[in-house]
């Protein structure tokens, strides 16, 4: 149907919909659908345990659900001191605040904490954020760790070892986690992590609870994919063959994927230009109008106008008869008249 996604018969979760089809996840689909912003054929859906079939016609906030795109993921770079979060309400700034315009809405794969930097998994298809992020997948994270030994802090092989069996910190299980010395650095060292769960602050409090303080945690891979040489902040998209292969069969039909769908090319938001303000703009928006905006200089220049550097260039020169007006001209030739010619003595 025209809008809507196409879905199977035997019906799925509205929230699930909602989350594949790159709108938000499906946490927040419910919370949608609870402020009652979620409608079926026109009824307002009062539970997220709605299922719905491709016939049914779809509708947040009045509109009808986006067509959906192909499942697309990306690899992005996160740098220190940027929250996980589509938006903080401590107005800290956010990872997606920071990405080209032209993406379409994403997904992270789980969070890294505003101090974590390295690799984050990024994705239009809630579907499959949420199969990634599950420790029954299967899929490893590695991290580099620089941590601080205190004088109570004790680190050794046999301290490493011992965290494949899993560890348990103050109350909290925390699954087997692969650690390894890789060097030492003054007051500190360098650990490499493997875990194949992510809980909040896992690496920070396994290590706490060694008597080591963590001052940088880098994560180099989830899964198959590698932070390799991308650069801090950028962001590289995952070619939709390589991304097939590298889910397979199981993971991709868990998650419900579509590498058919379209590809839907954004352009780049344009943003306006700062308006002039004083006075005069003042004034303007108080009787109700726009203030006064320079106009874009390819404007200008269909207009006729040139910038203020070219029309000095062509500027007639100050000797020029064409610059000066008739009373000027007859001040100076009554001056050189009045003057003596040269080589006349008095």
């Amino acid at each position: 149907m025209s809008g809507q996604n196409q879905r199977s018969g035997r019906g799925e979760r509205i929230a699930k919909i909602m989350a594949r089809a790159g709108l938000c996840s499906r946490r927040v689909a419910e919370t949608w659908i609870a402020a009652g912003r979620v409608a079926v054929n026109g009824a307002v859906v009062a539970s997220p345990a709605c299922t719905v079939t491709g016939s049914d016609r779809i509708e947040i906030d009045g509109q009808p659900l986006p067509v959906r795109e192909r499942t697309r993921l990306f690899l992005y770079h996160k740098p220190r001191g940027l929250v996980t979060s589509h938006a903080d309400p401590g107005g800290r700034p956010t990872i997606f605040a920071n990405l080209p315009k032209t993406l379409p809405r994403l997904i992270s794969v789980g969070r890294l904490d505003i101090d974590t930097e390295g690799l984050l998994l990024l994705t239009n298809d809630g579907g499959l954020a949420r199969i990634l992020e599950l420790p029954a997948t299967g899929w490893l994270r590695r991290y580099r760790v620089r941590a601080h030994v205190g004088s109570h802090g004790r680190i050794g092989p046999d301290q490493l070892a011992a965290l494949r069996g899993g560890i348990t910190v103050d109350g909290i299980r925390y699954g087997p986690i692969e650690a390894a010395l890789d060097r030492a650095q003054g007051s500190n060292v360098w650990l490499s992590f493997a875990m194949r769960e992510g809980k909040n602050r896992e690496v920070k409090n396994v290590l706490g609870h060694l008597g080591l303080k963590v001052n940088r945690l880098i994560r180099v891979s989830f899964g198959p994919f590698q932070l390799g040489e991308l650069a801090a902040g950028a962001i590289e998209e995952v070619r939709t063959r390589t991304l097939r292969e590298q889910l397979g069969e199981r993971i991709a039909g868990l998650a419900g994927t579509d590498f058919a769908g379209p590809r839907i090319e954004r352009a780049p938001v344009q943003e306006d230009r700062r308006p002039h303000s004083g006075p005069r703009a003042e004034s303007r928006e108080r009787n109700g109008r726009r203030p006064l905006r320079r106009p874009p200089r390819d404007e200008r220049a269909a207009a006729g106008t040139r910038p203020a550097k070219a029309r000095a260039m062509s500027a007639p020169r100050r000797g020029d008869p064409d610059r000066i007006g008739a009373p000027e001209r007859a001040r100076r030739e009554r001056r050189r008249r009045r003057r003596p010619a040269r080589g006349k003595r008095h």
